[in-house]
């Protein structure tokens, strides 16, 4: 029997990735991100600084922002927190913002009006191409995972991401996970 193809999942809550230019604005000149916490991607961490996140309709008050900084700002939130703010749920992988919603970060020393960049993030496993070889799928491919939660359930339309600079996990957001009854570092299995 092969070997089951199992991935440990986590809960991606609601995140800021922010542009150097606009780290500035939000923090001030020449500010850089303290690290919180390292998270399971390799050099990511959740930095101590959040950001007042607002929509049209509702805000969050602190919103966590995740280091590094990227080459374009983006906020990740959930289809409920799309809700609460008044944007379009749009679902894409991170880093795929064109045509997506804008919203309005502001930090202690300024504030930036993103023109879009609000996602729904994409449900997706990252890991590296020996971790894609020995479980038999490529970078881009669409799987489905089968939860082990308190309601299991199996997840279909689960990209996988498949780089070096990566590690294996699962992302689901904060809905996806209430849904299922995971928490953080529950198993999952990958059916193709």
């Amino acid at each position: 029997m092969a070997e089951a193809r199992t991935v440990v999942i986590n809960v991606s809550a609601r995140h800021v990735h922010l542009s150097p230019e606009h780290l500035e604005v939000l923090f001030g000149p020449g500010y850089q991100l303290t690290v919180k916490k390292h998270l399971v991607q390799p050099g990511q961490f959740a930095a101590e600084e959040t950001v007042a996140v607002i929509g049209p309709k509702g805000s969050f008050p602190r919103v966590r922002v995740l280091g590094p900084v990227r080459g374009k700002s983006q906020l990740e939130i959930s289809a409920t927190d799309a809700r609460t703010l008044g944007v379009p749920a749009v679902v894409r992988l991170s880093g795929n913002i064109a045509g997506t919603p804008g919203i309005v970060l502001e930090g202690p020393k300024g504030r930036v009006e993103l023109t879009e960049g609000v996602i729904v993030a994409q449900r997706h496993i990252h890991m590296t191409p020996a971790d894609a070889e020995k479980y038999g799928v490529t970078d881009g491919q669409v799987v489905r995972v089968k939860t082990r939660g308190t309601r299991p359930l199996t997840f279909d339309d689960v990209v996988i991401r498949a780089r070096e600079d990566m590690a294996l996990e699962m992302h689901i957001d904060t809905d996806e996970a209430n849904a299922a009854g995971i928490k953080d570092g529950d198993i999952g299995e990958i059916l193709l």
